[in-house]
This record gives structure tokens, sequence and C-alpha cells, in this order.
């Protein structure tokens, strides 16, 4: 029963604050960028927390190669999973800030939307 209160009391304050919170997160996404690589780092994708390929970096000596699509769409997905990474974790960080002790969790079986 406490913790139900403690839940109903730190909804309450999201509901109260969800615009700083917003903000807070939009900030936060927004300054995200991680790298991805694929083929020991032969090609490197870079991608924002927007979940945007930003850059695609391709050494000398991949450019020959006859997997180089494949290289490439490992790298992009390497990065766009990470991105989801961070991008959750920012996220949980601004809900526990707020009371939910839990952060973002699985939210109702929406959690899995940002590649847990």
């Amino acid at each position: 029963m406490l913790d139900q209160m403690k839940m109903l009391g730190a909804l309450g304050n999201l509901m109260k604050n969800k615009d700083k919170i917003a903000g807070n997160i939009k900030n936060k996404v927004g300054a995200i960028e991680v790298t991805g690589e694929a083929g020991n780092g032969a090609v490197k994708a870079t991608v924002s927390g927007e979940l945007k390929v930003l850059s695609i970096a391709i050494s000398p000596a991949a450019k020959g190669r006859d997997d180089l699509g494949q290289l490439i769409a490992d790298a992009v997905n390497h990065g766009l999973n990470a991105a989801q990474l961070r991008v959750k974790q920012a996220m949980d960080d601004e809900f526990k800030a707020a009371g939910l002790p839990n952060g973002i969790g699985d939210m109702g079986g929406f959690g899995g939307l940002l590649g847990r």
C-alpha cells in the first residue's frame, strides 16, 4: 500500500513537471552521438540520439571489399542500437529524478520500443 502511494506521488510529480522533464530529455537526446563500427573499424557510422545517421567513414582498406555494403549496414545498425540504449538511459535518469524508482521500466510494454 505504501509503495502504491509513493508511486502515485511520483506520477503526480511527473505530471506536474512534465514540460520540464520533456525539455530535459530533449536536450539530453539532442546531445547524444554514438559511433557504430564494423569490420574491425573499417567502417564507422556516427548516429544521433534522434536516430539519424550523421556520417559514414570508410577506411581506404575497406573500399575494395566485396562486402562493403554489409559492413556499412552493420556499422549503422550497431550505431542505432547504441543510440537507442543511450536514449533509454537518458529517459530513465529523468524519470528516476522525478521520483519513479524504476525509471521508464517497461511502461506497460512500451519500453521495448526503445530497443532494450
